[in-house]
């Protein structure tokens, strides 16, 4: 299974995961220039390194974030998460027009949903997902 995780995180590479990771790092920079935001560039920049090799990582939500990051959420959807959301979303139609193109499309799904919404997550092995309570 690890081949095949390297495999496709090969190739995710390549065609999607480093311009989708050039989107999250221009997303951080935005963020970062205003100070208020700053929480928003850090979970730009951890999205960031999870786009360029996805596999065999995901995401689980935290559930102390509490209303805190809640509200950060609502702000990161309208600053910045609609419009990366949008590009996973265009990446995913594009990659699914292929059937070996089918997982990176289901991934961008994935990612499309995190991009909305990325405070109060965290990023964790596959393995690891179900120690931390995960369904």
């Amino acid at each position: 299974m690890v081949g095949v995780r390297t495999l496709l995180n090969l190739i995710w590479l390549v065609l999607a995961g480093f311009w989708l990771a050039l989107g999250y790092a221009l997303a951080a920079v935005l963020m970062f220039a205003l100070v208020i935001t700053i929480p928003f560039g850090i979970a730009a920049l951890r999205l960031a390194a999870y786009v360029l090799w996805p596999f065999g990582r995901t995401v689980v939500r935290r559930p102390g974030a509490g209303a805190p990051s809640m509200l950060g959420n609502v702000l990161w959807f309208v600053l910045a998460g609609i419009w990366i959301a949008l590009a996973h979303v265009g990446t995913g139609i594009a990659f699914c027009l292929t059937i070996i193109g089918i997982p990176l499309g289901l991934a961008n799904f994935k990612l499309a949903w995190v991009a909305l919404a990325p405070l109060g997550t965290q990023i964790v092995p596959v393995a690891d997902r179900y120690a931390l309570g995960a369904r």
